[in-house]
């Protein structure tokens, strides 16, 4: 598979203080326009984090959500899973031909395939300590918010945490038993983080599972958002009405809800 740069960097990465020169990617680049929500956490998280992990990835991606994380051990392949290889963005510290870590090469590569893999790294190049950082960084500027499923109080999810702060991104946390995942107890302490207490009605602040047959394309994902019927109708015209006729839509008090 030929890999390729970005003919232009996603406007998320060009808000960064030092936005990288070049970005190397591998799968669809229509993932960049969709509504992205970052999610990473700890290598070995408990059984508890695995499945909610899971599960909160699950439920954003039916809601048309893509999800970004780093194709790391633990919590990154467990939310790249939940999601589903076509919505997601796996965010790598090595060169964009590199699948690594090995245990994660056939995720990785199903993402590649089916989803999107991008790297600011060239060709060949290998993970050092310091390329994770930097790609932490870029995990968390593609993310409308940041969520931490799991971390220690020492450890790269915290680093995340601190991007997200400066970026004024909105940081979510799930509650956790005490003295399990004190990076993400210390967060909540002190009010840096939101707690998620439900997932359903977490995953349900950014769209609606659609009870009919409706296309996720660009109109879907638009209506997600609950626009205007005017702004509606200037980005797509009479597909909005036709949207009605067929049970996909609803319009009411002048905003478009997806039924």
């Amino acid at each position: 598979m030929e890999n390729d740069r970005l003919s232009k960097l996603p406007k998320e990465f060009l808000e960064l203080k030092k936005p990288p020169k070049d970005i190397w990617y591998r799968g669809d680049t229509t993932l960049l326009e969709r509504p992205k929500i970052s999610i990473v956490g700890s290598r070995r998280p408990s059984s508890y984090t695995k499945e909610l992990t899971h599960s909160l990835a699950k439920s954003l991606s039916e809601r048309g959500c893509v999800v970004v994380s780093g194709g790391a051990m633990g919590v990154d392949a467990i939310a790249h899973k939940g999601a589903g290889s076509s919505n997601t963005i796996g965010v790598l510290a090595t060169g964009i031909d590199i699948r690594y870590p090995s245990i994660n090469s056939s995720l990785i590569e199903d993402i590649e395939t089916n989803g999107l893999t991008l790297s600011r790294f060239e060709k060949g190049f290998r993970a050092k300590a310091w390329s994770f950082v930097v790609r932490n960084e870029l995990v968390v500027a593609l993310g409308k918010v940041l969520i931490i499923t799991e971390a220690n109080r020492d450890s790269g999810s915290m680093r995340s945490a601190e991007y997200a702060l400066r970026m004024g991104k909105d940081i979510y946390v799930p509650s956790h038993r005490i003295g399990e995942s004190e990076g993400t107890q210390e967060l909540l302490k002190k009010s840096l983080a939101k707690p998620i207490y439900s997932i359903e009605d977490f995953a349900n602040s950014f769209g609606v599972v659609p009870t009919n047959n409706i296309e996720k394309d660009d109109f879907f994902y638009f209506c997600q958002k609950n626009p205007t019927l005017d702004e509606a109708i200037k980005n797509f015209g009479g597909r909005v009405y036709e949207a009605e006729l067929m049970g996909e839509i609803q319009i009411q008090d002048g905003r478009i809800w997806i039924i």
